[in-house]
């Protein structure tokens, strides 16, 4: 598929130096469940009953040997099924790793393993020496092709890695787009290096196949490979450590997608990965697995859209709606964007009483201003280092706002945006434009249970946190009556990752999948009821009012943290409030970054 992947590249040792992931594993290290492993190796076809002397498996990053060792223990038992001499096998496994820490741990596993079945030491670590190499299997060239490639690759966002192995990931890839997860690479490459008849079986973090970064891998799957089946682990626990990962696990191979088995794991215990693998592979029926859910799904996803998978019932609901309804960008002048991201916001963020020129402060609302559906003006204002000719301004004119800034000066230039833009290093990383904090908007937080929309009637701009949505066409607070109900929950809960808890991030990407019915179809007395029960908060009624809006009867149901506070339908009768953002701190990170940022 790409000629420039037959070129092994060196880069030094330093080009890898990017740190330690969220979960504190070096270097993207996660240690899958021994029964995980197995069921993974069982999707991927590659089973002691075969003769897997005669195929090849390719474990992309081995970190410990937790494959391998599951792998290799195949591997003989197959050996000695089929009558094969320990040359026969040299070949039969490949796996590398960028630390020599991580190789030398695997190899003493594997050694260890097959010195456990019976194997002399000394072929035990040749064994294990000839299938561990030391090398970044992203820039290696491997000269054939496998049967079988599994794995669970790293978890490392692009921006992390060095600029030189970006450049030369970005260079080979086309799936690494945007602000990509280092394992779209690890698919794309594995999937490459399948034989015919090969199975890549991965288990990896989920977001790819809903988020934009994604788009791309999925494209390229649904052109040339065949999805055989999926595994949701969104409740499970698969891994050795706690991570902050949604995983799934997916067979694919090439040839065309029809027919997809999807299973759901509550929680991927060694009963339930075999009953999955059973289910998956044909040997039981879906309903004879206990703690296993298996939904056919007729056809799949075309081209880049997004793998929405809960149950067929749910997508056929949400694809009526779509048919009906335009997305919320195309519907009566209707517009997502997201708040300022500054870079440092203990300097940007001030005081509105502070001793800077009046027209350089514009007046800020952050996540923790917003409380049972009402802003907090907590005297904060955001520094607006821009013109209204879109450049910076020039410091010589405002000796006040050049003063407070020089006093942070060493801190400001440490900004990557400061040293890539020497001349304009005082400027906030996004421009703040003080029309947003006069418009009547809609505002919603980034991370919440459900959608807790609030009106803002023109008076601060949103810090990053906060999503908001303009509109020409709709009154502003019978679409924010829309925008509460369990409707628009739908379309957002369809797509978005869900974190932790169930939770969900709701970035921009997603709010825009939202469909609305035209204002104009809305008649005056639902609109007027819309208005005043966003007003009062009562979302019950608004959930009956958004059905008659979109002319249904029901929903399929779904599940999510109800953070509207049904349990007080207005302030009046005492509300309770929802759970802190603060929960979330360091937990995720946003996946579309500064695409998001649309005025």
């Amino acid at each position: 598929m790409q000629t420039a992947l037959d070129l092994t590249v060196m880069l030094p040792p330093s080009a890898y130096d990017y740190g330690e992931r969220s979960s504190g594993e070096a270097h993207g290290v996660v240690l899958t469940k021994p029964h995980v492993v197995n069921l993974i190796l069982d999707l991927a076809g590659y089973t002691a009953d075969r003769d897997l002397a005669s195929l090849s498996l390719l474990e992309p990053a081995c970190g410990h040997g937790a494959f391998l060792v599951p792998a290799a223990e195949r591997l003989i038992a197959s050996a000695r099924r089929h009558d094969r001499d320990l040359r026969d096998i040299e070949s039969a496994i490949r796996s590398y790793d960028i630390e020599p820490d991580h190789v030398g741990r695997a190899r003493l596993a594997v050694s260890g393993a097959l010195a456990r079945l019976g194997l002399p030491p000394d072929d035990a670590r040749r064994l294990a020496d000839a299938w561990i190499a030391h090398g970044d299997f992203l820039l290696t060239s491997q000269g054939r092709r496998f049967d079988a490639v599994v794995g669970n690759p790293p978890y490392i966002r692009i921006e992390q890695l060095s600029p030189e192995l970006q450049e030369e990931y970005r260079q080979r890839y086309r799936s690494l787009y945007d602000r990509a997860d280092l394992y779209v690479a690890f698919i794309e490459r594995g999937l490459d290096l399948l034989a015919p008849g090969g199975v890549l079986s991965f288990i990896c973090a989920d977001r790819w196949t809903l988020n934009r970064y994604g788009a791309p891998l999925r494209r390229m799957l649904s052109r040339w490979f065949r999805v055989q089946c999926y595994v949701d682990l969104h409740s499970a626990s698969p891994f050795e450590s706690d991570v902050v990962a949604y995983p799934s696990i997916f067979a694919v191979s090439r040839g065309k997608t029809g027919s997809v088995p999807v299973a759901t794991l509550s929680t991927a215990s060694p009963e339930e990965c075999e009953a999955a693998s059973s289910a998956l592979l044909g040997a039981r029926a879906p309903e004879r697995c206990p703690g296993v859910t298996v939904s056919e799904y007729p056809t799949w996803f075309d081209g880049d859209d997004p793998w929405v998978l809960s149950s067929p019932e749910h997508l056929e609901a949400l694809r009526s709606l779509e048919a009906r309804f335009a997305p919320i960008e195309e519907v009566g002048g209707t517009r997502v964007g997201i708040g300022v991201a500054t870079g440092s916001d203990r300097i940007y963020i001030v005081r509105d009483d502070i001793d800077i020129e009046r027209d350089r402060l514009v007046p800020l609302v952050l996540r923790d201003d917003i409380e049972d559906g009402r802003i907090r003006d907590a005297g904060r204002c955001v520094i607006n280092t821009f013109g209204h000719d879109g450049k910076v301004v020039n410091l010589d004119e405002y000796p006040k706002l050049a003063a407070y800034l020089r006093a942070h000066e060493a801190e400001i230039r440490q900004r990557y945006i400061a040293q890539k833009n020497a001349a304009s290093w005082f400027r906030t990383i996004d421009r703040v434009y003080p029309e947003v904090a006069f418009a009547r908007k809609l505002l919603i937080p980034d991370i919440a249970g459900s959608n807790e929309v609030v009106y803002e009637e023109g008076r601060f701009h949103p810090h990053h946190n906060l999503y908001f949505i303009t509109s020409e066409g709709w009154d502003l607070e019978a679409l924010g009556g829309l925008l509460s109900s369990r409707v628009a929950l739908f379309f957002v809960w369809s797509y978005a990752v869900k974190m932790r808890g169930g939770y969900l991030r709701f970035q921009a990407q997603y709010l825009r999948r939202i469909r609305l019915p035209p204002p104009e179809s809305v008649a005056e007395d639902l609109m007027s009821d819309l208005r005043s029960s966003f007003q009062e908060r009562d979302f019950e009624r608004l959930d009956a009012l958004a059905l008659r809006a979109y002319d249904i009867d029901a929903l399929p149901g779904f599940s999510f943290v109800d953070t509207r506070r049904r349990r007080a339908a207005s302030p009046a009768r005492g509300v309770v409030r929802s759970r802190s953002h603060k929960a979330f701190a360091g937990e995720g990170r946003a996946d579309d970054g500064r695409e998001d940022r649309v005025r």
